[in-house]
């Protein structure tokens, strides 16, 4: 069973996301007090499974914790870049489409996980949603892909 490890926001950009007990997400929006919500954008929901943040580890990375990749959601039990683009998924009991596979690596920018080691898993192997359908997640919430 996949399912939801952390729930992570930051109130400002720029910083690396913090553990929270639980968040409010919105629909076409994003996460109620999370500084990258917008309205309308195809990446208003992050996700990163821990299964990509152990490669980090095995790499020499210390200190790595929920939220280090700037990730609102980490997952356990799914490979979330091999969902393709277009497919529909349930987190809890909210509903969403995968919009987006990786990002840009911001290594020039300051990421410091990316100078230190070389890479960085986040622009190959995080995912970003739009959220169709909102509600509260949670740590321990089931992820279930509904529609590839």
């Amino acid at each position: 069973m996949a399912k939801v490890v952390a729930v992570n926001i930051s109130e400002r950009k720029g910083i690396i996301k913090h553990s929270v007990d639980s968040v409010k997400l919105i629909a076409d929006y994003g996460i109620e007090g999370d500084a990258h919500a917008e309205q309308g954008s195809i990446r208003q929901l992050s996700l990163l499974g821990v299964e990509s943040v152990k490669k980090m580890e095995a790499l020499g990375v210390k200190g790595l914790c929920a939220g280090k990749f700037a990730e609102n959601i980490t997952t356990e039990g799914i490979i979330l870049y091999e969902l393709p683009v277009g497919t529909k998924i349930r987190i809890g009991s909210t509903i969403h489409v995968v919009t987006q596979i990786g990002k840009k690596c911001h290594a020039e920018d300051g990421c410091e996980i990316a100078r230190t080691v070389g890479k960085c898993v986040m622009p190959k192997e995080g995912i970003f949603t739009r959220i169709l359908v909102g509600g509260i997640v949670k740590a321990g919430d089931e992820i279930e892909v509904l529609d590839k």
